[in-house]
């Protein structure tokens, strides 16, 4: 039902269906995540593209209740209050430096906050705004919506609004030009009461991050491929929109289409040139772990950086253990239900990206030796680099597609030989100096730090995921 106030039609919004909506996309997010400030402007570009629109909803983020909280001081430079524990503060601060770099590429603005902040206002206001014009209309470049986004978005970021102060919202939806006669009354009446069933039904219904995209549109409503978080996901979500022409892409962060060395080094100046470590621009320094479902997702991508002239370093490293989703309960806290549905959508995603049926992505193998075989054919025979690929390749098969075991030393002979390699000297290796070599390539890593994998180094620069790929190898070609 549309109406007019001040002359401008106005869509009536009464109820909000997280799965359901008349554009072919949904996407879901929250002014507080950098995440999703990151994901605007390459999903606009996506929709483009494609000339396909959107229905952009607002999903505010309850952080306190699965990463814990912290508050700084006055002068915004000491922790005031917090109780995270050290892993829970590794990963805030690595999100931060990562966000930092992909917004430098694009001459973006990301300052860490000074507190975690209540987006219910800026989340009211936006649905405020979608309801002035219908979904293609504010998919137009320059639409009130878009506008919106982005007066709220950049000032934010930068620390220059309070988007906890009504009056704030108030003068951005002035700045736009959008109607502003009843606003004030909107936020405590429907509003409020419009925002609070649209966050209670979409988390209930799944969604607990941002950026989250969902694909409601039948010709594509596969369970498999239905829901996405993370801007990672554009590559597919793309290809899904546009008919599944091709093969089905991986993971990838996108870069922007204007990238030379110049805008390539701003993404490295959270590391000044004088204290980067010098990187070896022909290698890939590049953790992983044989018994993780991510590390084996990664693999072909991480082989086919050779097409660009750069050799694989691989260095095994044991990641976090993947944890299956604990059983749903009758009265679960939103902490708990976050976690359970966070795991939940990690194996469905997992099993998306497959190659193949992973039967059991949860193994705890013991990868010790598989780890010392590859550490003996860099170390003691000093084979290709060839060769190592294939040795690593052949253990991800025999574990993830043979189900196979590695659990001694015997097992790992038995690929060795497939591989054409004497096996004169591992057996005693693997009693001796292969412990020692593969303690000393673990302590490489503090895995309190950094415990996922797989992770890439330039110099001393941390790249978590093969998403970055196509930032790394940008870095490494250019010199940089």
């Amino acid at each position: 039902m549309k109406n007019t106030q001040s002359g401008i039609s106005m869509t009536d919004l009464e109820e909000i269906k997280p799965f359901e909506s008349e554009a072919p996309l949904i996407i879901y997010i929250d002014f507080k995540s950098p995440y999703a400030y990151l994901s605007v402007a390459p999903t606009r570009e996506m929709l483009s593209k494609l000339n396909v629109i959107a229905d952009w909803r607002p999903f505010v983020l309850d952080i306190p209740s699965y990463l814990g909280s912290a508050k700084l001081d006055k002068g915004a430079k000491k922790v005031a209050k917090q109780n995270r524990t050290e892993e829970q503060w590794s990963g805030v601060k690595y999100a931060y430096f990562d966000c930092r770099r992909y917004a430098n590429l694009s001459g973006m603005t990301i300052r860490g906050t000074v507190k975690i902040w209540n987006t219910d206002l800026p989340s009211i206001g936006m649905l405020w705004v979608k309801q002035f014009s219908d979904l293609a209309e504010q998919c137009e470049a320059g639409s009130l919506l878009e506008r919106y986004i982005d007066f709220i978005y950049d000032p934010f970021w930068k620390r220059e609004l309070d988007v906890e102060d009504p009056s704030v919202i108030l003068m951005v939806l002035e700045e736009i030009g959008a109607p502003t006669d009843g606003f004030l009354d909107y936020i405590k009446g429907k509003g409020f009461s419009l925002n609070e069933k649209l966050q209670k039904s979409a988390f209930d219904a799944g969604i607990y991050g941002v950026p989250t995209y969902i694909l409601p549109d039948e010709s594509v409503n596969d369970p498999k491929h239905e829901k996405f978080f993370g801007r990672e996901h554009l590559p597919r979500i793309s290809w899904l929109l546009s008919g599944r022409k091709g093969a089905a892409p991986s993971i990838a962060y996108n870069l922007p289409s204007q990238v030379n060395k110049e805008v390539l080094a701003k993404s490295a100046t959270d590391q000044l040139p004088e204290t980067r470590l010098p990187s070896d621009t022909h290698k890939l320094k590049t953790f992983f772990d044989f018994n993780s479902a991510h590390s084996y997702l990664a693999l072909e991508s991480i082989k086919a950086i050779k097409k660009e002239g750069i050799s694989i370093e691989w260095k095994p490293f044991p990641g976090k253990q993947l944890k299956a989703p604990d059983k749903e309960l009758p009265e679960e806290d939103r902490g708990t239900k976050h976690r359970r549905i966070r795991s939940e959508y990690i194996a469905n995603d997992i099993q998306r990206y497959a190659p193949h049926d992973l039967r059991d992505i949860y193994r705890e193998a013991d990868c010790q030796f598989a780890d010392m075989g590859l550490l003996w054919l860099q170390k003691k025979l000093k084979v290709d680099t060839d060769v190592v690929d294939s040795y690593v390749t052949r253990v991800f098969h025999h574990l993830w597609k043979d189900s196979g075991s590695v659990n001694t030393a015997s097992d790992i002979e038995k690929i060795i030989i497939e591989l054409g390699i004497s096996v004169e000297g591992w057996s005693e290796y693997s009693k001796e100096i292969g412990l020692e070599h593969l303690e000393e390539v673990r302590s490489q890593i503090d895995p309190k730090t950094i415990n996922v994998t797989p992770v890439f180094f330039i110099g001393t620069e941390p790249f978590q995921g093969h998403s970055q790929l196509p930032l790394v190898i940008a870095r490494l070609k250019s010199g940089i």
